[in-house]
């Protein structure tokens, strides 16, 4: 049998035929490797409870007010960029107190919890999970300051009304025998009074005041 220059021998046909094979066999290996690596790149639709939300820090309040209580017991969460300061401003601002104490209903209170007037949190951290008892100092009402200012008044006129059995002739142009006080005498009075009231608040505080 004679073969031709031109013509491809058996052999080689088989060798290329075999490189074929070879190659698309490597090609459909790297096609079912991308396949099997795709599904891990897919986010998981349903993630899990537990890995998506994390419990925020949260502390236990037992709340007093001018050491009697507690007049409230809840939980409180803790703010802050390393999320451990306690929301102060928040407390004040619910229960109308003026400032908050470290309390020990064995001892009493104790110093105050400072807190940055910015943000209205506590400058100490607090652990999470923890137990926290406060004493509540109540904002001063308006009816005591009134009160008292009105007795000053009225101690003030008896006192005048004692000491003078003649009413001298200022007193009587201003009418003060007969009961009606100009405002600018009732100003000052009232001025007279509070401001010796706040120098001498050490004093009334003895009294009962």
């Amino acid at each position: 049998m004679t073969f031709s220059l031109a013509d491809p021998s058996p052999t080689q046909m088989a060798s290329e035929g075999d490189r074929e094979e070879t190659q698309m066999a490597s090609e459909g290996d790297r096609e079912e490797t991308i396949e099997e690596e795709e599904p891990s790149l897919i986010a998981n639709p349903n993630p899990s409870p537990r890995s998506s939300q994390t419990k925020p820090p949260e502390v236990e309040i037992h709340l007093f007010r001018g050491g009697r209580g507690p007049i409230d017991v809840f939980r409180s969460r803790l703010g802050g960029w390393d999320q451990n300061q306690l929301e102060v401003q928040d407390i004040l601002d619910k229960y109308g107190f003026k400032s908050l104490h470290a309390f020990n209903p064995s001892s009493g209170r104790s110093v105050a919890v400072r807190f940055n007037p910015r943000n209205g949190r506590s400058l100490l951290p607090y652990p999470d999970g923890s137990v926290v008892f406060v004493d509540g100092e109540p904002k001063d009402s308006l009816v005591k300051p009134v009160t008292k200012i009105l007795i000053g008044v009225a101690v003030i006129t008896l006192l005048v009304a004692l000491f003078f059995k003649e009413a001298p002739e200022w007193l009587r142009a201003t009418s003060f025998s007969t009961g009606n006080f100009p405002p600018w005498i009732l100003a000052c009075v009232v001025i007279v009074f509070t401001r010796l009231r706040k120098r001498t608040r050490n004093v009334l505080k003895k009294f009962g005041w």
